[in-house]
């Protein structure tokens, strides 16, 4: 298994923490694989899958005794899949207050429970992590950076889901499988969902939109929904970590776009999947998309994994002046454009600069990538 970014720092809040350790992310990123290499040499483990009814029917409003029981004496609990389990907030809590002597470990293809557990908050009682497909960082650390970035080609067509990279030549199968199955497992049961038509409508309408402003009024009439469910389905695909919007940057200029997004999927794979596109980079029109959208998902990837908090947006004014990706970090306000050829020339806005002198500015290509993604 390829060694994740995030692995040394779960075993060493199990080992030594005291808090329940909340591991979140899509289906099929491999937060299952990653735990059962962890836990690999304990025999006093016990492993429940939330998806399976017995693990839902156990752990369903059990008392304290009860819980206790079903533990035994076992010094970890893995609940996989654990937003399928009614009421789990409230089941963590009751573990984590009334039998300290045991490790919480539970995953999540959905923060709507885990993460934002309204009516019995974990405040304080966890330590959150998030995993997400593959990364250029991690890959770039398992086999060397020539090597991945010679990859480059490939990953911006079928992303960085790890079974699509390990399984060479079943990438389109694979890809299928997820889009058809795996990952709307949880989003058709939010909220009693029923449009699964207008989501899929939806999704391909994002799709072909990624680098691009969007409106929910324009999708919504695309999809045959009114703004508030598209609003609802957005969010619902952002929980569940399909997709992830990016906010307008505005501070100084009154002509900049305040309220403005763009909506970027977690995996270029997935996205291309979504509209049956697997054609080689040179023959697509649309490798800027494919592109800013590679970029845009790893940068966020490898701030979760460093530990980089920064603050993120796109910048355009109504005079269509347009930077793809704006980072302010401890007071530093980093600008970037995003190229795929390293012969395209482009300049920083006036405009940008104008407003925000003490500013700095990049153009990110193919042969310039270390230095946005790894450094």
């Amino acid at each position: 298994m390829i060694k994740r970014a995030i692995e040394n720092d779960i075993r060493n809040e199990v080992v030594n923490g005291k808090k329940a350790v909340i591991l979140l992310g899509a289906r099929q990123v491999g937060k299952t694989t990653l735990l059962r290499s962890l836990f690999q040499s304990y025999d006093d483990v016990l492993w429940l899958n939330g998806d399976e009814i017995n693990t839902q029917l156990l752990l369903t409003a059990q008392s304290v005794e009860q819980l206790h029981n079903h533990i035994g004496r076992n010094k970890i609990i893995v609940i996989d899949e654990a937003q399928r389990i009614p009421d789990i907030g409230l089941v963590l809590k009751i573990i984590i207050d009334n039998i300290p002597q045991v490790k919480v470990v539970a995953t999540g293809s959905s923060s709507l429970d885990l993460a934002n557990t309204t009516n019995e908050p974990l405040t304080g009682r966890k330590r959150q992590f998030k995993l997400y497909p593959l990364s250029f960082y991690e890959m770039s650390e398992h086999h060397g950076l020539l090597s991945e970035t010679n990859h480059l080609p490939h990953r911006l067509i079928y992303g960085y889901y790890p079974d699509v990279v390990e399984s060479p030549g079943e990438e389109r199968r694979l890809l299928q499988e997820l889009t058809d199955s795996y990952l709307y497992k949880d989003i058709l049961a939010f909220d009693k969902i029923r449009k699964s038509e207008q989501l899929m409508r939806l999704l391909r309408a994002l799709a072909f939109q990624i680098g691009s402003q969007v409106s929910y009024t324009e999708l919504g009439q695309l999809c045959g929904l009114d703004n508030k469910t598209v609003d609802k389905y957005i969010t619902i695909l952002e929980q569940t970590f399909v997709i992830f919007k990016l906010g307008s940057y505005s501070r100084n200029l009154r002509n900049e776009l305040k309220t403005s997004r763009k909506i970027y999927f977690a995996d270029n794979g997935i996205r291309n999947a979504l509209i049956a596109d697997f054609r080689p980079i040179d023959l697509r029109d649309d490798i800027g998309k494919l592109w800013e959208n590679f970029l845009v998902s790893e940068r966020f990837k490898r701030n979760e994994y460093t530990g980089s908090y920064a603050n993120s947006w796109f910048w355009r004014t109504q005079s269509q002046q347009e930077i793809d990706y704006v980072e302010e970090q401890d007071g530093y306000l980093t600008a970037y454009e995003f190229k795929w050829n390293p012969q395209a020339k482009t300049k920083q806005p006036t405009a940008f600069r104008t407003a925000y002198p003490n500013s700095t500015f990049y153009v990110i290509n193919k042969d310039n990538i270390s230095d946005f993604l790894l450094r």
